[in-house]
């Protein structure tokens, strides 16, 4: 008997243990839920505003009008700075359309006393740079008083040189590159290459010469002659720019118009450029100011990318074909 109910007893006890155990478990299933869904909740929250916090950005970003460095003229008179600065071209920083802008806001504000041209570039689009040159010839007849200087750092070369060669006069540091007077347009051929591995061309064009200059096709003789009519053209408008921009101050010597290179020192001596300085020198002892404001147009963030993925395709497309530039 005692045996009996003892053993029962015990039964009970482990089966309340159980029940017990259970319940803890449950409760801390239950608990770890609603921990769970809180925390999906605050998750939630958070990433619902963050995204909205990006989508205003990106309003503002998109709508918000483009500024200039200066934010607004200055009360005091000063020295207006617009920058070309890298490869000119429409994709690029240095575009003849943001170059302008900066020409004439620095060219309409009262308070500006004279134009300098910060000009650090290698070259690029002959027709970019033309644009410029044509802008600062027009606000030279406009405002014959407003003089315009162009300043070159590092390089000035081939389109650079073009535009800087409207300016009423080049300052430049001894050791300076300028010039590369020249047209150059370049590419590859892979002809022998497809011989070798076997690569069948299937071309179908209308038009005798819509392949032209096909890195996949032979060179053609007439193709090739009318490429070079062409660069050649190209070439005598850059040397016609020069002259009428530097007039009598060039001693043209052989090499001049050939693509050449020179340092500062010689380009002085040369007359591609007029003497030395730097953007600070020429405000302060040319112009005559102290203070300087930059009025190169700002590239809002969002152009700069949807921009550059826009027109990348194009760009490539139009340099594949015409691999034509000032540099």
């Amino acid at each position: 008997m005692e045996n009996k109910l003892g053993g029962g007893m015990e039964s009970n006890n482990m089966n309340g243990n159980s029940q017990e155990w259970e319940r803890e478990v449950l409760e801390k299933l239950a608990l770890a839920a609603v921990t769970e869904q809180r925390r999906a909740r605050r998750w939630n929250v958070f990433f619902k505003i963050l995204m909205f916090t990006y989508l205003i950005v990106v309003g503002v970003m998109a709508f918000y009008p483009k500024f200039e460095k200066t934010m607004g003229s200055s009360d005091e008179e000063h020295a207006a700075i617009v920058d070309v600065l890298g490869v000119i071209a429409e994709n690029e920083a240095a575009n003849a359309d943001s170059i302008i802008e900066g020409l004439r806001a620095a060219a309409k504000d009262k308070k500006t006393k004279g134009i300098v041209l910060n000009i650090n570039s290698p070259g690029g689009s002959p027709v970019q740079s033309a644009y410029v040159f044509e802008e600062i010839k027009r606000l030279k007849e406009k405002h014959p008083d407003m003089p315009i200087y162009a300043v070159v750092s590092d390089i000035c070369a081939s389109g650079g040189y073009f535009i800087a060669s409207a300016a009423d006069k080049i300052y430049v540091n001894r050791s300076s590159m300028i010039g590369s007077i020249g047209v150059v347009m370049n590419g590859f051929g892979f002809v022998n290459t497809m011989k070798k591995l076997g690569v069948d061309r299937r071309l179908l064009i209308a038009g005798e010469h819509k392949a032209l200059m096909d890195p996949f096709s032979p060179m053609n003789a007439v193709e090739t002659q009318h490429m070079q009519t062409l660069l050649d053209n190209v070439h005598q408008q850059f040397i016609a720019a020069v002259k009428l921009g530097r007039g009598d101050r060039l001693i043209e010597t052989e090499g001049m118009f050939s693509g050449l290179i020179w340092t500062g020192e010689q380009g002085v001596k040369l007359g591609l450029a007029d003497d030395f300085g730097s953007v600070d020198s020429v405000a302060r002892d040319i112009i005559g100011v102290e203070k300087k404001l930059n009025f190169t147009p700002q590239e809002l963030l969002l152009d700069k990318v949807f921009g550059k993925l826009g027109a990348s395709f194009g760009h490539a497309l139009g340099s594949a074909v015409t691999g034509m530039s000032m540099r």
